[in-house]
């Protein structure tokens, strides 16, 4: 099933007032200035007790930002809900700088869609313009065509992390208004980014092209009727386009027979290849599939029990992934490579097949 909007958990602020008061800090963040003063390699997030798909942060909105500014851009829309990470997340300031773009690239009022606008709202956030113009014209999917948008991020987790270079993969929901119909829609946006002197900087737009849809087999009408597998918009459109393995369905069923499955990527929206190699990754062959919530539990959360991770590590290896990985070292595969963790995984548990 496709995720509901997030909840709010602290006070929202319409787009336009955000773009104002974060300015060049949401092109440019320090990992101090979003991490609350600290970096950390530990893994964390937000609390798992949140109830919607989303996970904005618990930590306290500026207090410039007025709750009296939330208002939908556009009539029956949904309001806009700015997503934070966790204080513990692996730097948070690369997640947040990714996040801010997309939020504001796919939120728009009425009469504020299109290329220009959108790169227009891009510059507003301190982003240089000629780096704006490029990054609305790499905006694919995230910017459909519709008289209005509200981008509300289900989830932002790594593609990869390294030293100096980062992918954030923004699963998006994204209802859209065009005339006084409100119609679904979301995406999957891979942002890449770099870090300079200045903090973390995106570089570039990859948003997912699912394909269209397929006549089903069975396996996949199973995937998108049952509801313990909770399917982002890309991720259900990667299934309806017919281009997911069967392993990789038979396995999610599997799992959902004993958890309740959050999935944040499939195929489309993820790096092709394995992120800093050019080994090609498993998602985008259909391959494979990343889980960030069990049980209504954030893989990255802290207070997440550290035994149910590594349980539904084990079933998903039991349910034959020959390449599990996740926050936690597990050893006593059937291969020596059958587990791995590093900090990309920290926030999601990887799920791959041979075929």
């Amino acid at each position: 099933m496709v995720l509901p909007p997030p909840p709010c958990r602290h006070p929202p602020g319409t787009f336009a007032r955000r773009s104002v008061l974060l300015g060049t800090a949401a092109w440019c963040v320090s990992a101090v200035a979003c991490s609350g003063g600290a970096k950390t390699s530990s893994a964390a997030s937000t609390s798992s007790s949140a109830s919607g798909s989303g996970t904005p942060s618990t930590a306290a909105a500026p207090a410039t930002m007025s709750p009296s500014a939330s208002e939908s851009p556009g009539s029956g829309l949904p309001r806009a809900v700015p997503w934070r990470p966790g204080a513990g997340e692996i730097e948070p300031a690369a997640k947040l700088a990714a996040v801010q773009l997309v939020e504001a690239l796919g939120t728009w009022p009425v009469g504020q869609g299109g290329e220009q606008a959108g790169a227009d709202r891009a510059a507003a956030l301190g982003i240089p313009a000629s780096s704006a113009s490029r990054l609305a014209a790499q905006a694919g999917s995230l910017m459909p065509t519709a008289d209005a948008a509200v981008v509300r991020v289900i989830d932002a987790q790594y593609g990869g992390i390294l030293s100096d270079t980062a992918s954030v993969l923004v699963v998006c929901d994204q209802p859209t208004l065009t005339g006084t119909t409100v119609g679904p829609g979301g995406t999957t946006v891979d942002v890449r980014l770099s870090r300079g002197s200045a903090g973390w900087r995106v570089t570039a737009l990859h948003p997912a092209a699912p394909g269209p849809a397929k006549p089903l087999a069975p396996p996949a009408r199973e995937v998108l009727a049952q509801s313990r597998i909770e399917l982002p918009p890309a991720s259900a459109a990667d299934i309806r386009s017919g281009a997911v393995h069967d392993t990789v369905l038979r396995a999610m069923l599997q799992l959902a027979g004993a958890y309740r499955l959050s999935v944040s990527v499939v195929r489309s929206g993820h790096p092709l290849d394995v992120f800093g190699t050019d080994r090609p990754s498993d998602h985008p062959l259909g391959r494979a599939f990343d889980v960030w919530r069990v049980d209504g539990h954030p893989v990255v959360d802290p207070a997440t029990s550290r035994s149910l991770i590594t349980a539904f590590m084990r079933a998903a290896a039991a349910a034959g992934s020959y390449n599990v990985g996740g926050p936690v070292q597990l050893t006593g595969g059937a291969t020596a490579n059958q587990f791995f963790s590093d900090n990309t995984h920290h926030d999601h548990v990887h799920v791959g097949f041979t075929t």
